[in-house]
């Protein structure tokens, strides 16, 4: 079988999306794009390793969104999509692949049925690209006016993933490199350079998230409400809303783990798990919501299993104790009280990943940061303290 490297571009920085964050970090039902696009390859059988192009000063923003998943370490992206993809098949050179499969993390809902059909390609061709048929008239026009209609029969829509055979491509992009010549694509690129690259049939629903109005749609595809439960009228869901509060004090150590961003610092925090006293706030506003005790109750410290654990396992327990009452989170909100470390410059990141772990979308999700005006402990730079508030909806069959 031959060696197979997924690169899932991620190094743009989104400017016409318009949002706070680059839209490869945007939630789309729970996930970011850039961590649903790479788990699709991940999750495939034919894919060895899945590597991630992404802008250096992003870090923050790329850890939290790919928490959990088994990648190989990113790749420093450039200013342009081609010269990103140039640098991420360079990184990929002291142990070469047999084959690269590049793919826009801007594309989440790409199906394994297209990955198939594109890797399958790749026995009999040098390049192979996903691609649909173009359905719609084309005009051509200038000064608001038509002129001219466009002959449909051989235009196909562009789409990712894009294969190829690792070295062919990489010599075409230092060809293309030395030459000058831009491209839009790899398999631009590739054509440049000679080498045929197949066209196999894609999916409609493999779009590329460039406008709010995109992101709206992947939400409906993934939503996709039957008539019967669109025609249903459940009782009127209960409202219940939770609060936490939790500290930690200083201790030896580089970091700190706040709402699951590790945050560097002259000093950690001190306590059984992990001390993040973000997730452990929100994870007691949760269970008060549910009337459920608290996160000591769930997780005695007196237990060694959770020794250094990661705090997420505690927020995800909480969550899952949600859905187990068929219920769902509508809103959380953390604020974190500390004189340091800056909070502002992690917070994209910190927001991420709670809503990462709730599967929440980013606009239902607060992180704020105060301090004490140099009051108390935290003032003093003892510790660090958080407080949160969690709003449920849980429908009537789960409140009895």
């Amino acid at each position: 079988m031959p060696r197979t490297t997924a690169l899932i571009v991620a190094a743009g920085r989104a400017v016409r999306f318009g949002a706070d964050l680059p839209k490869q970090y945007l939630t789309l039902a729970g996930e970011t794009l850039l961590g649903r696009s790479a788990r699709a390859f991940l999750d495939h059988p034919a894919v060895d390793t899945v590597r991630v192009v992404r802008q250096p000063d992003h870090d923050d923003l790329y850890r939290a969104a790919v928490a959990g998943l088994d990648l190989a370490p990113p790749i420093d992206g450039g200013a342009t999509r081609q010269e990103s993809c140039r640098r991420g098949l360079a990184a990929l050179a002291d142990q070469p692949p047999d084959l690269v499969l590049i793919h826009d993390a801007a594309r989440p809902l790409v199906d394994a049925a297209t990955i198939d059909r594109v890797v399958a390609a790749l026995d009999r061709t040098p390049g192979a690209i996903a691609a649909i048929p173009v359905v719609d008239t084309l005009k051509r026009g200038s000064d608001g006016t038509s002129r001219g209609t466009v002959d449909r029969r051989d235009l196909w829509q562009a789409q990712t993933p894009q294969g190829f055979h690792y070295a062919p491509l990489c010599a075409a992009h230092a060809r293309a490199a030395a030459e000058g010549a831009e491209a839009t694509d790899d398999a631009a690129v590739a054509e440049l350079a000679g080498l045929t690259v197949a066209l196999v049939l894609g999916s409609p629903d493999n779009l590329k998230i460039t406008t709010a109005d995109d992101l709206s749609r992947a939400h409906r595809l993934l939503a996709m409400p039957t008539p019967d439960a669109a025609a249903a009228s459940p009782p009127a869901p209960e409202v219940r809303v939770g609060t936490g509060f939790d500290v930690h004090r200083f201790g030896p150590g580089a970091a700190v783990w706040l709402c699951g961003v590790a945050v560097p610092h002259d000093q950690g925090l001190v306590g059984h798990s992990d001390a993040d006293v973000g997730l452990h706030a929100l994870t007691d506003a949760i269970l008060g919501a549910l009337a459920a005790g608290d996160i000591g109750q769930h997780f005695p410290p007196s237990d060694p299993r959770w020794r250094g654990c990661d705090s997420a396992v505690f927020l995800r327990h909480a969550a899952g104790m949600v859905r187990a009452r068929g219920g769902r989170i509508a809103h959380a909100d953390v604020t974190l009280i500390c004189e340091r470390p800056k909070i502002g410059p992690h917070r994209a990141a910190m927001q991420t990943r709670l809503a990462g772990l709730l599967d929440l979308s980013p606009d239902r999700v607060s992180v704020k940061a105060t301090t004490t005006e140099r009051l108390g402990f935290t003032g003093r730079g003892e510790g660090i303290a958080a407080q949160a508030a969690a709003t449920l909806v849980i429908d009537a069959a789960g409140t009895g």
